[in-house]
């Protein structure tokens, strides 16, 4: 591989990055990974921010974002920091720009940090298909470097930082038009600003890559890293992480935890915010945990084995399953292009076997101590050898009590065994005998060690081991694999944070979607507070839900507006209405599953 993204697919260090100073916090360098989060607050209610921001601060937020929609909403930054001033904090501010360069001209006189997105800051974004000659990208890029330019200078004279922040979701007609609504595409757009700053001598910024599906997330940041890399070492700004959009509840973390865990378990990553459609404050304990988890992963050894990108059997930049063979295990097909099978042991079988009914989507399929499966320590070559002589497929896993990280540990046999063995992946080496054990944290590093690894291609069955509760091990196994889109079982919910720039409660709104639609099966239904990334964002889903004016719902087939201004409180009847037109709705059933303990 010409431009790897990390030294080795084991490797679990930190990637160097220079330090980027914003106000008296740095990014990258020696510095700590730092936790960010994004206040909900109408901008233009200094007190209510004000307050909020201390709320965060408390909780341990370290950078807090506000938006500012216009010039004269941004020209409210300036009482925003002077009341978190006045309270003791020296929080860094940023602001959120969208759409309006003389936002951020006024914003950058008060604030520590700017967020552009490079997709639509003086730029187009009206799914206009056109073909763009060289000379007329050419233009293009010169208008944006003419409207671009004053804010780089003028952040530049003032010492305030800047993210250049791609969204997925919100990507010019110019880069869809010649690269498509890609990771690449991503990477173009962000590198088009950036070689902008650069031209100006500015190199007080960062990166982010930001998408609601964790694939497209993790293969556009390792694209950056490996193009970033393939320029040269002066490239080595930090990175922001983060899934937009990632939703509520249980869903919205085990999303975040495979998109922003996974890269930190590959080293990338100085800064993260995860993305709530909740309370900010409650953001703050999940973004520590995985920090925290991702601190205690770099205190193991690393695996010492020979492994370059070269000899790895999976494409890190697109995904592609590993292409093992089929075999029967209990009766059930597992392997090759079945669906990922979910394990458990006979321990937790038998504790939910009388329920098994009332469990609805949530079956425990195979349980491993009856699968035949073979357990191997990858770093056993004459074990490998024995293994890769065999003429039949068989499944494999990692043998438990192995102190070796459990990425790189899959990764490792992945890569070492024939590809016709089918593999069991694992959520941690050592099975939970605490039935205290903090789910939360459980649950993250669940679902940054298996989705790393399916959304890698690797896995063929899932087995959570980190907790004893069977119903719970099961319901984790599931959502992991429905956030890692490996196996839509339920609806899926693109649901944006709550920002200054919401038209209507995103909270309640979304529950309220959820009670509606949650027996929707495979579909996918965006949940948008405002217009910013609603239409990109929407292109992988079925229907959308957006903000368009204060009270007022537009409603999405894919990223195509079919009903605008509907009155907010008959958007969900018209929503399902919509559905049925396209007819993807059901009835509800009657029974309700049982997914406890």
């Amino acid at each position: 591989m010409s431009r790897p993204y990390s030294p080795s697919p084991l490797n679990i260090s930190r990637r160097p990055a220079r330090s980027v100073g914003v106000g008296p916090v740095g990014l990258g360098g020696d510095n700590p990974i730092r936790v960010q989060s994004m206040l909900t607050s109408d901008t233009r209610e200094a007190e209510a921010c004000i307050e909020e921001a201390m709320g965060l601060v408390e909780a341990g937020c370290e950078i807090i974002r506000v938006t500012a929609q216009t010039r004269k909403i941004a020209e409210n930054l300036e009482h925003i920091l002077a009341g978190i001033r006045a309270k003791g904090s020296d929080v860094p501010v940023v602001a959120d720009i969208h759409f309006k360069p003389d936002a951020a001209m006024e914003a950058v006189k008060w604030v520590e940090k700017v967020r552009v997105n490079p997709g639509n800051y003086a730029d187009k974004k009206k799914f206009v298909v056109l073909e763009y000659t060289d000379e007329e990208y050419a233009e293009e890029l010169g208008r944006i470097d003419e409207a671009f330019s004053p804010l780089v200078l003028e952040a530049k004279k003032r010492g305030v930082a800047m993210r250049i922040g791609t969204n997925h979701g919100s990507l010019s007609d110019r880069i869809m038009n010649r690269f498509g609504d890609t990771p690449l595409g991503m990477v173009e757009s962000a590198l088009e600003f950036a070689n902008i700053a650069r031209s100006h001598d500015y190199h007080n910024f960062v990166f982010s890559m930001k998408a609601s599906n964790p694939k497209v997330m993790i293969e556009a940041y390792r694209l950056l890293i490996a193009r970033l890399a393939s320029e040269g070492d002066d490239w080595n700004y930090p990175i922001h992480l983060g899934v937009t959009e990632a939703g509520d509840g249980e869903d919205g973390r085990i999303k975040s935890a495979i998109g922003i865990g996974s890269l930190l378990a590959d080293g990338i990553g100085d800064t993260v915010r995860v993305s709530l459609t909740e309370d900010a404050i409650y953001e703050i304990p999940v973004a520590r945990a995985l920090v925290e988890l991702i601190e205690e992963l770099r205190q193991q050894k690393p695996i010492k084995a020979d492994l370059s990108w070269d000899d790895v059997p999976w494409n890190p930049f697109e995904y592609e399953r590993r292409a093992s063979e089929k075999i029967d295990v209990m009766g059930l097909a597992l392997g090759g292009d079945e669906t990922i099978r979910v394990f458990t042991t006979q321990e937790k079988w038998n504790a939910v076997a009388h329920k098994l009914a009332k469990m609805g989507d949530f079956q425990p399929e195979i349980v491993i101590e009856q699968s035949g499966v073979r357990e191997i320590d990858p770093l056993d070559t004459a074990a490998i050898a024995e293994l890769n002589t065999m003429t039949e497929p068989q499944l494999i896993t990692v043998a438990d009590g192995l102190e070796l990280p459990v990425i790189s540990a899959f990764r490792l046999l992945a890569a070492r065994v024939d590809p016709k063995h089918p593999i069991l992946l694992k959520d941690t080496l050592h099975p939970s005998t605490d039935p205290e054990a903090d789910f939360q944290r459980t649950m993250l590093n669940a679902s940054m060690n298996l989705g790393s690894l399916i959304c890698d291609g690797i896995g063929d069955a899932i087995l959570v081991q980190g907790e004893q509760a069977p119903g719970q091990s099961l319901r984790l196994s599931y959502n992991i694999l429905q956030a890692s889109g490996a196996r839509i079982f339920k609806t899926d919910y693109v649901a944006c944070p709550s920002c200054g720039r919401t038209l209507f409660n995103l909270q309640s709104t979304t529950q309220k979607i959820r009670e509606a639609t949650g027996h929707l099966k495979g579909v996918r239904i965006a949940v948008m507070g405002c217009i910013v990334n609603g239409p990109g964002e929407m292109a992988d889903a079925d229907f959308g839900y957006v903000g368009g004016a204060p009270g007022k719902i537009n409603l999405y087939v894919g990223k195509e507006a079919v009903k605008f201004n509907i009155p907010e409180d008959e958007a969900v009847d018209q929503l399902i209405d919509l559905i049925k037109e396209h007819d993807r709705w059901i009835d509800a059933p009657l029974e309700v599953a049982e997914i406890g303990d």
